[in-house]
């Protein structure tokens, strides 16, 4: 008996030793009912089996930009209608410049009325406001509305693709060549899952995109004969918790395509797919690549949005002691379960010129880990800076004077 009870004893201590000889390897077992070899995986092999049945992905955090997985995120396809994410980027630039305004009327062409693919069946010399336009690329992702666009801001829609190409080499990325507007097929028309998720993030740094891009359904001609129905592509804003954007794109060079973004707790995480064979296969594959990203990491704040950083003295202001604040909070991206490392900060202020709006950009805050900067912030001030009066800068002269400070 004492054999026998010595022997099981030999096997609890020698089992567990000769797994530990085996590797060094996290395994996971989601489902403790499976009891074959694909219910123990590495993390290695659960990643590369975390999406299947397309071409390529990317799923980045969108503060950092840190990638959080990839695969073939770098290999160059037609990217269909998700060209319309950086047609949507030279079209806010336009309205936050002032030149175009939501209320203005702008009129189809007849090449942008001839433009096939999705469209909102626009008439030559039809009128229709920016808001109404934008809407229907947006949300409907109409080609004829994108032309209509890129001929009033680049005069041709041609010269409106050399803009395009010109802000795609811009934000530094190699692997997209537009050839025109829309993400019709044509040959030399290509980008990468890399390069989609990166406009995406330039994109909406326009948060106003988001006021369409999370409309589900609308319509245009509202008070007219023609009414025209219009249903977000994107099915996912409906049906992923979080999900706020962006754009899909079908044709069948391309297949099916999605470039999305997702928000829960402080954490925006941005997703681009490229080459699904169904729009079933593209949604559910996002929506994996998306819960990845929110169940293996999350945002840990730094410095929230208005939190005071700096107070600066500008003798020049009416109430001296301005506050420094950022524009949004200082996040830093920790997968979950690990302490994050410790952090500095570099503040750098532009060069003031009163009197200073709340929420105009003063500076960047910049949060490091060493030398690399994983985190840049834009500054403003707390409240609106006011230039003090011509008498109220004598009273400070003559204050300074009789103070012995001058």
């Amino acid at each position: 008996m004492k054999k026998i009870c010595l022997f099981i004893f030999s096997l609890f201590i020698f089992i567990p030793f000769v797994s530990a000889l085996e590797g060094d390897v996290n395994v996971t077992n989601e489902n403790p009912n499976c009891t074959t070899k694909d219910c123990y995986k590495t993390n290695k092999e659960q990643e590369d089996d975390l999406i299947t049945d397309l071409k390529s992905a990317i799923l980045i955090e969108e503060d950092s930009g840190k990638i959080l997985y990839e695969k073939n995120a770098h290999d160059r396809y037609a990217p269909a209608s998700m060209t319309k994410i950086m047609s949507m980027i030279l079209i806010m630039e336009e309205i936050e410049k002032g030149k175009l305004k939501w209320n203005d009327t702008l009129v189809a062409s007849e090449n942008a009325a001839s433009m096939g693919g999705s469209q909102i069946f626009l008439k030559a010399n039809e009128k229709m406001s920016v808001k109404d336009l934008f809407k229907a690329v947006a949300i409907g992702s109409a080609n004829d509305a994108t032309v209509v666009f890129a001929e009033k801001i680049g005069g041709t829609e041609k010269r409106f693709v050399d803009r395009m190409n010109e802000k795609v080499k811009s934000l530094g990325l190699k692997d997209t060549n537009f050839k025109n507007a829309t993400g019709l097929d044509e040959a030399n028309h290509y980008s990468s899952a890399y390069d989609m998720a990166f406009m995406a993030r330039e994109l909406i740094k326009h948060e106003k995109i988001f006021d369409f891009t999370t409309i589900y359904e609308d319509y245009l001609r509202q008070d007219t004969d023609n009414k025209f129905w219009l249903v977000n592509t994107n099915k996912l804003i409906k049906t992923y918790e979080g999900a706020d954007g962006l754009k899909t794109g079908y044709t069948k060079e391309a297949g099916y395509c999605l470039t999305a973004t997702a928000k829960r707790n402080r954490m925006r995480l941005i997703g681009s797919i490229m080459g699904a064979s169904e729009s079933k296969i593209r949604n559910s594959n996002m929506m994996t690549l998306l819960d990845y990203g929110f169940n293996t990491y999350e945002m840990q704040v730094e410095v929230k949005k208005g939190e005071v950083v700096s107070n600066k003295s500008i003798s020049k202001a009416e109430n001296q002691n301005v506050k420094i604040v950022p524009k949004k909070d200082v996040s830093v991206l920790v997968e979950k379960g690990n302490e994050k490392d410790a952090l500095n900060y570099e503040m750098k202020l532009n060069k003031i010129k009163l009197p200073i709006k709340k929420g105009q950009e003063i500076g960047t805050l910049k949060l490091k880990d060493g030398n690399k900067v994983i985190n840049e912030v834009s500054l403003t001030v707390k409240e609106d800076v006011k230039k003090a009066s011509i008498i109220e800068l004598y009273k400070r002269s003559i204050t300074s004077v009789l103070s012995g400070n001058m």
